[in-house]
């Protein structure tokens, strides 16, 4: 198979299946890994997606001959490789998955030792530039190492549940959709140690997506998730993406609960364990956050958003827990990695422990610091990027406090927004915020757009 390595982003390794992610592909990042890292033991494993045993056999072939010992967890999600590598020490991980991408799709995402996230900073781009060598003799194998099939289930459920006291958890109904992703055999093996009745939705793994690419950001995959909650008069809906390094959750009326208030709330149920921790947030959407720690006496640190930022801000300054607006959750006792298993299990803990719903805990929040959600416009490319973000910082600079921690923010006594290029599509993301006024965002968000896409 050609190489085609236009799937390098800034994250991952993501394309479509053959043309930018193959086995030939696969193979040469498993020769080189082990050269870059000097990684002698690797863990490796792949989601659901239909291409992904036959990809991580070529990368299993490439790290063994390049002298490293594969230690294959097989299907799992993609936090399972965080954990695989952390717990026991390893060199590095490298997980098969596209995440919540369609199904043509898929990739590769790396880990070095300790569960050091690699970026383009940090290796990626190493990678890239050789398997492009031309004048590099592929056939030349050192000792070969061997491959060793491992089951990190049980220490994994063991972690996950030690973020919670299973004791005080109530027998709450629920709905669990795992969009027939990697999450299904997880919430078989986890429900064994809960006492809650679990409603479950396309949990049968399914690289063919049967019910579409688990995706729960698209509002049009929501509804099947909000509809069962109220169908089973439920406390509360859980939706994953296909690798379940995210999760969604809905409150018990069927409505969708944005990420942002995710963060703020698990915020909270940190602060209140261990007062004056350090919370890492991105500037997306950020007041209610910012509130919420610092009114329990906590310290808000910001970030620019993507997992290699945040999780390098999290070891800078030891923040016990830091989360984007995107659903993603990151963890200082994780190994500093981002969960979608750990957030439901401790909002649960919280339902358990007070007398409220799921809405009311987040009903005066959004009344507090309404939001927008992110909205997408495409674009031509990086130039229409640039273009656009200096007309409107041309605009509204002039009389507001310019942030650019992460793309162009600019705050006002009484509303703020964030506007951004995305780091893996070709789209322009804005957020809009207001202290208490859900009808300035609307109209905020009505004038920017207006120049956005004009």
């Amino acid at each position: 198979m050609a190489i085609n390595t236009s799937g390098f982003g800034a994250y991952d390794i993501r394309g479509i299946y053959p043309d930018s992610i193959n086995q030939e592909l696969a193979y040469r990042v498993g020769r080189v890994f082990p050269e870059i890292f000097g990684a002698k033991k690797v863990a490796i494993g792949h989601d659901i997606r239909l291409t992904g045993p036959t990809i991580s056999d070529s990368l299993a072939r490439g790290l063994t001959e390049s002298g490293c010992d594969v230690y294959d967890v097989g299907q799992c999600g993609t936090e399972m490789i965080y954990f695989a590598t952390g717990f026991n020490d390893f060199d590095g991980g490298i997980m098969v998955t596209a995440s919540h991408n369609p199904k043509d799709y898929n990739g590769l995402k790396f880990v070095k030792k300790g569960v050091l996230p690699v970026g383009p900073a940090t290796g990626l781009l190493d990678i890239k530039a050789a398997i492009e060598n031309e004048n590099r003799d592929w056939s030349h194998k050192k000792a070969v190492g061997t491959v060793h099939k491992i089951d990190v289930m049980p220490e994994y459920i063991k972690r996950l549940l030690s973020y919670v006291d299973v004791k005080a958890l109530k027998p709450f109904k629920i709905v669990i959709n795992s969009g027939n992703g990697a999450a299904g055999p997880i919430i078989n093996e986890i429900e064994k140690f809960l006492p809650f009745e679990i409603i479950k939705l396309h949990n049968d793994t399914d690289g063919f997506f049967p019910n579409g690419v688990p995706n729960p950001l698209l509002k049009d995959s929501r509804a099947e998730t909000a509809n069962a909650v109220v169908e089973h008069g439920a406390a509360c809906g859980i939706a994953f993406d296909g690798d379940f390094d995210r999760c969604f959750l809905f409150d018990e009326k069927g409505g969708f609960i944005e990420g942002y208030y995710l963060v703020g709330l698990l915020a909270e149920i940190f602060l209140m364990k261990h007062k004056g921790a350090k919370i890492v947030c991105e500037p997306r959407a950020i007041w209610n956050t910012i509130d919420i720690v610092e009114s329990l006496g906590g310290t808000p640190v910001e970030c620019r958003s993507g997992h290699t930022y945040m999780k390098a801000k999290l070891r800078e300054v030891n923040a016990i827990y830091g989360g984007e607006m995107a659903s993603h959750h990151y963890f200082r006792d994780f190994y500093y990695c981002d969960s979608g298993m750990i957030p439901w299990l401790m909002v649960l803990e919280l339902l358990s422990r007070t007398d409220k719903t799921l809405s009311q805990l987040t009903a005066d929040r959004m009344e507090k610091f309404p939001c927008s959600g992110e909205i997408n416009t495409k674009v031509s490319g990086t130039d229409k990027v640039k273009e656009i973000m200096a007309k409107i910082e041309e605009i509204y600079g002039k009389d507001g406090k310019i942030d650019k921690t992460d793309g162009l923010g600019v705050d006002f006594p009484n509303w703020r927004f964030s506007l951004r290029g995305s780091e893996t599509e070709p789209y322009i993301r804005l957020n809009v915020e207001s202290r208490g006024d859900r009808a300035l965002v609307q109209s905020k968000c009505e004038e920017l757009l207006s120049i956005i896409r004009n």
